[in-house]
């Protein structure tokens, strides 16, 4: 490979499941050329034989760990690594899963170790891996156990807002008893530190909603906001931190209160998410946050039935590495701390909690 006045580490990406789009989207990206170093975690052949079902030009250079400043068009840099068995495109094959899994690992991998600066996430099929056997929830919860870490918060990001989740991936009748004092107090910790270590925010201002109808209507719809969420929240606020709720979910996605806002605190998954994605989607991008590394995805599925046919957008996966270029050009400033425990409230009680 050419080196040309190398300038940072590359970003590596993980097309994701490889009968779905994941794929193409990167085929896709690279058309224009490639202004900063990406890298792809993924099987040569595959993406060869998938450019040439979708009529795309592309040359695979397999990378050989040396610094280099970007792509020309239609020029990929792949680190190569074996599919299980050969790929049908839109056919879901679990002998692909450990493959998947194989992609994923050694990105993280090459993350922690600081060959990479950052992990873009392309869709990955949930199902298909549990079917293979292995147990999956996500891949944000795979991160945190690849980077042991006691927790993480998932965040998704449209060009209007930034949504965090203070539960992630639970069915709704659990959701009330996993947010308790202790884990909330750690949603909010992680929140308020990685706003101000990899988004530059110094002081956030963070709108939370309240889980119930109304956000319990003083007591009348349940007591979640006042026994727990509103106590959490008032152990923060010594630390130049505006979070500002529990508000009714069903008008705090306002405009004339998310102007101000840079983040919004969602109780559970399907309370904030539908709101973001149908302002931005195809333009969102899923970051995990309370790892020691930069993470971003994009925000939609494998799109099994437009595999192969060129018609996948490619928003979502630009928008996901502008985000990972963005949070690296962040970096802690002395005085917010250098970790997250710098916020913990001294008051806080330890409980039994959920990951999410």
């Amino acid at each position: 490979m050419t080196l040309i006045n190398p300038i940072q580490k590359p970003i590596i990406v993980t097309p994701g499941e490889p009968a779905g789009i994941g794929p193409e989207l990167c085929i896709q990206l690279i058309q224009s050329g490639l202004k900063t170093p990406i890298v792809f975690m993924a099987d040569a052949s595959l993406l060869k034989n998938r450019a040439q079902e979708i009529g795309s030009t592309l040359k695979v250079i397999e990378w050989d760990g040396q610094s280099f400043s970007g792509s020309p068009a239609g020029t990929m840099v792949v680190q190569h690594t074996p599919l299980s068995e050969p790929c049908n495109t839109g056919q879901l094959n679990p002998a692909n899963a450990q493959y998947v899994l194989n992609c994923l690992d050694q990105a993280i991998d090459g993350c922690l170790n600081g060959t990479f600066s950052a992990l873009v996430t392309g869709p990955l099929h949930k199902g298909v891996i549990n079917d293979a056997g292995i147990p999956f929830s996500g891949h944000t919860e795979h991160l945190q156990t690849r980077c042991n870490v006691k927790k993480v918060v998932m965040m998704l990001a449209s060009p209007k807002m930034k949504v965090a989740l203070a539960t992630t991936h639970l069915p709704l009748k659990d959701v009330a008893e996993n947010i308790t004092h202790s884990s909330l107090s750690e949603v909010v910790e992680i929140l308020i530190h990685d706003l101000q270590t990899k988004f530059g925010y110094r002081h956030p201002n963070i709108l939370v909603a309240g889980l119930n109808p109304h956000a319990g209507e003083g007591g009348h719809m349940g007591r979640e906001e006042i026994d727990v969420i509103q106590p959490v929240l008032d152990r923060f606020k010594q630390h130049k931190v505006e979070l500002i709720g529990p508000l009714p979910a069903d008008t705090l996605f306002n405009d004339k209160y998310l102007r101000n806002a840079d983040a919004v605190l969602a109780m559970y998954h399907d309370q904030g998410l539908p709101v973001l994605k149908y302002d931005g989607f195809g333009e969102s991008v899923n970051i995990t946050l309370g790892l020691p590394m930069v993470r971003t995805s994009v925000d939609h599925g494998t799109a099994l039935d437009i595999a192969g046919t060129g018609q996948a957008d490619v928003g979502s996966l630009k928008s996901a590495i502008d985000m990972a270029l963005k949070m690296q050009v962040n970096p802690s400033d002395s005085n917010l701390g250098s970790s997250a425990h710098s916020l913990t409230p001294t008051n806080t009680t330890h409980l039994d909690h959920s990951n999410g």
